[in-house]
């Protein structure tokens, strides 16, 4: 299937400026997430052409090179140095996105910055991991600390992660020479171009392990455990990431490890709704207490509180509690607890409770007065029609 204009997929001008690009790729990136989409393929799909558009967008030289020839210029073979983004997979998009826009205030630039693909003949950094971590509303309004144990790849004892048997030695790849890497030459109609992969033999490396080591096989690597502390601060709430640096899985051939990002999962909560920094509770009244006034007490997360609701309260008031709701994660203060006060009908009536109500129906009416819209309006917003 052919692709989309990378302007269309962002929707953007061709004379889009490189801020309006990353606030446009910003916009797609969050509406098409795979945390917002869960199990959603064809959000994902958008996803990753978003990123794989911005990617491009972004860097002037590809920029000029797209706007020259189109997605031709980034086909395997077309040169230009650009190369080629078949394997542009999810991880790859999601690593673009958590660099640029992940984190707790955008501070993410260096967490997973290319981790995870391989260089060649080299050293290659360890693969990134993403770590899903529930929390209660208590504890996001508190801060905590977490430690948590994870499973990943660690440099293997017996061969200290070289990968080759100790008493030897790793030898030259005899298919690319200790380059790593093939070279083939291709004509288009741009003119000629060198293709540059990876040597399959070597993998890359450019190197052969001809003794491979007895316990990792020469991956130079094994499936270990580790314990990681995370500090979440006050005020952090669903999806914000917490990067942890080189907790991610051991590199290969003496690399340095990748890096992880510890993913916020809100709980639901009994009581409260979060909006933001805000806490939404609904509280029963009854008739009597809505028509002539009186304290309650209501719950907030540090304990109770008491409230007076004046007479005549209509169902659906809201009392705003200044400061009783989550702390704000950048900055001083916090946000409110807003009490919205349901009036409750009983839905049994005794004999003696019935003449009661039919006297306050013939002393008031069976209907509210029609200039009190108000009373509707909120009646509305109550039953969310």
């Amino acid at each position: 299937m052919a692709k989309r204009d990378y302007y269309e997929i962002l929707e953007l001008g061709r004379d889009a400026s490189e801020d309006e690009v990353k606030k446009a790729y910003r916009r797609q990136a969050v509406k098409f997430h795979p945390d917002k989409n869960p199990g959603d393929k064809a959000a994902e799909e958008k996803f990753k052409e978003a990123t794989e558009a911005y990617e491009i967008l972004k860097d002037p030289q590809k920029r000029q090179a797209y706007d020259q020839y189109g997605h031709a210029a980034f086909q395997q073979g077309a040169g230009g140095g650009f190369g080629g983004f078949g394997g542009f997979d999810l991880s790859d998009a999601l690593r673009a996105f958590m660099r640029d826009f992940g984190g707790f205030g955008g501070a993410f630039d260096d967490l997973f910055g290319g981790g995870g693909r391989s260089r060649r003949n080299g050293p290659a950094r360890g693969q990134d991991l993403r770590i899903k971590l529930p929390m209660t509303l208590e504890e996001l309004a508190t801060g905590a600390s977490k430690k948590l144990r994870i499973q990943r790849l660690v440099d293997c004892d017996r061969c200290g992660g070289t990968g080759a048997e100790p008493g030897h030695a790793a030898e030259r790849c005899p298919n690319c020479h200790g380059a790593g890497e093939v070279r083939q030459v291709s004509r288009s109609f741009f003119g000629q171009f060198v293709n540059v992969s990876a040597c399959s033999r070597c993998r890359g490396t450019g190197q052969i392990i001809t003794h491979p080591c007895t316990v990792c096989r020469g991956e130079g690597r094994v499936h270990g455990a580790t314990t990681l502390n995370v500090k979440i601060p006050a005020g952090a709430g669903n999806g914000n990431y917490v990067p942890v640096s080189g907790a991610g899985h051991s590199g290969t051939h003496g690399g340095p490890p990748g890096d992880a990002a510890v993913l916020i999962e809100e709980k639901p909560h009994d009581i409260f709704t979060r909006d933001g920094d805000n806490l939404i509770c609904e509280v029963p009244i009854s008739v009597c207490q809505a028509a002539l006034g009186d304290e309650i007490t209501v719950p907030t997360l540090n304990g109770d509180e008491t409230v007076k609701i004046p007479a005549g309260t209509q169902s659906g008031k809201i009392i705003r509690l200044k400061n009783k709701g989550i702390p704000h994660l950048q900055g001083f203060g916090r946000g409110d607890e807003l009490v919205r006060l349901v009036v409750w009908v009983p839905t049994r009536l005794s004999a003696e409770e019935k003449q009661l109500f039919k006297k306050l129906a013939a002393m008031h009416g069976t209907k509210p007065p029609a200039a009190d819209r108000s009373f509707f309006e909120k009646l509305r917003q109550t039953l969310g029609v």
